[in-house]
């Protein structure tokens, strides 16, 4: 059974941190791609990082570059997301996604992050 469990969320105030882990398990790990995504209501979920299957690539979204990194370990089939001086645009549930080279994609419950000013 494939399940993806995010934890590492709660209330922060705006230039906290948090970080984020996503801990994988019945599937390869190490031959999937791995993102965070966000949600907010009414918005279209936005990918905010992603790393390649080796952690050798990442690439972020644009208002998170500098502030946000995202790493993996493959030994613990766990990706994280370090997020640094947050701030309250931040606020969604953020998911963590694997993406192999064919579908299905793998989706996590989603945990909450909230910045307050």
């Amino acid at each position: 059974q494939v399940r993806l469990v995010e934890s590492g969320g709660g209330l922060v105030q705006a230039g906290g941190s948090l970080r984020l882990s996503c801990t994988a398990s019945g599937f390869t790990f190490r031959n999937y791609h791995m993102n965070w995504y966000r949600q907010t209501p009414g918005k279209e979920r936005e990918l905010v990082a992603a790393i390649s299957s080796a952690g050798t690539n990442t690439n972020y979204e644009d208002s998170v570059a500098g502030r946000f990194t995202i790493s993996r370990d493959n030994a613990k089939n766990t990706v994280y997301l370090q997020m640094n001086s947050l701030k309250p645009e931040d606020t969604a549930v953020y998911l963590c996604n694997a993406r192999g080279y064919s579908p299905p994609d793998y989706w996590g419950q989603g945990t909450q992050v909230t910045v307050s000013s």
